[in-house]
């Protein structure tokens, strides 16, 4: 999917993955959700710019499976659905065989 979102710098768009289950199967309300820690890179900036003028690459891409801090980034609405964007040191980890 491509995102109509552009990130500049060193942000980057996620998809948080909503979680509407507990693990013993429980269906929770929204109200009852606690905000995701997890989610997939759905676009990337081109890097941070550093005062040299050279850019830093960013070692994220689309595609990767993210977690993040709790309450990184700024949520945003976009055709019915919701994004993060965040600087990519707020992301935590990419999670191995892009399985979040």
């Amino acid at each position: 999917m491509r995102s109509k979102l552009k990130p500049l710098h060193d942000r980057v768009v996620v998809k948080p993955k909503i979680q509407q289950a507990t693990p013993s199967g429980i269906v929770l309300p929204d109200t009852a959700n606690e905000r995701p820690q997890e989610g997939t890179v759905v676009a990337v900036g081109p890097g941070r710019m550093l005062y040299s003028g050279k850019r830093v690459e960013m070692e994220i891409k689309s595609g990767d499976a993210v977690l993040f801090a709790k309450y990184a980034g700024t949520e945003v609405k976009l055709e019915q659905e919701e994004y993060l964007i965040m600087r990519e040191g707020d992301l935590l980890a990419v999670v191995a065989n892009g399985v979040a």
